[in-house]
């Protein structure tokens, strides 16, 4: 609990058994989180026996996408009535302790967003090369601009998966969020600004990973493909929705 509030911890997961014991351990070693829960999208190893074995709550999730495995969480979070969602990472490069961070800015914001930007929280080996972190400024960057009025957003990093929700502003966002992909995360920002909510960015520890490979971010073609979706899904909730 974090003041009298349920915390849940929501990791998506494909073929993360290298890494999801140590990541499930971690976050249900801090004092504040209650569950931790494990999106089972598709894994073909032990990533849900092994994320059982240590606690958490493992749900399946057959539609492929980082963008369905986060939003079946945060749905699942909100029938079972817990108030406080926090999504991470399978892969060990955020830092548990981070989560009181989110939390204490939470009492003053509907959503709370990491950024992996400020380079003297990046550590060495961390997969944030200046290819992805311009590519992640530029993107926000975009996505101030157009949500300047009347919100004044100041961003840096639209693609951070470590961020906090309170479940019901995710209750008001959820409808209007259709990404399957990494794009759901500008998206969930978008959306958030739209329902006129209170979004601020804090920076967040970002380390290397402990195994496995990224899905989205291990090669040049899948940054810049990466990149255009989240374009793309900026500029559609701008001027089409």
């Amino acid at each position: 609990m974090f003041q009298d509030h349920s915390v849940a911890v929501v990791i998506p997961a494909y073929n993360e058994a290298e890494t999801i014991a140590d990541v499930v351990r971690g976050f249900l070693a801090v004092e504040c989180v209650d569950r931790v829960l494990v999106i089972d999208n598709n894994c073909r190893d032990a990533t849900a026996e092994l994320a059982a074995r240590e606690g958490a709550t493992v749900i399946e999730e057959s539609e492929a996408g980082y963008g369905c495995a986060l939003r079946a969480g945060l749905n699942w979070c909100l029938q079972e009535g817990l108030e406080i969602a926090v999504l991470s990472e399978a892969d060990g490069s955020f830092e548990a302790e981070d989560i009181w961070k989110l939390l204490h800015y939470l009492s003053d914001a509907n959503l709370v967003l990491g950024t992996r930007t400020t380079r003297q929280m990046v550590q060495q080996g961390a997969n944030m090369d200046k290819l992805l972190r311009w590519g992640n400024v530029s993107m926000a960057k975009l996505l101030e601009l157009f949500w300047y009025l009347p919100h004044e957003p100041r961003l840096t990093d639209v693609g951070c998966t470590y961020r906090a929700i309170w479940l019901s502003s995710w209750s008001k966002i959820a409808a209007g969020t259709i990404e399957t992909g990494p794009s759901f995360s500008p998206e969930m920002i978008c959306e958030a600004y739209r329902q006129g909510l209170r979004a601020i960015e804090i920076p967040v520890h970002y380390g290397a990973r402990m195994g496995g490979e990224s899905k989205h971010s291990d090669s040049f073609f899948k940054v810049a493909g990466t990149a255009l979706g989240m374009f793309r899904t900026i500029c559609r909730k701008r001027f089409r929705s």
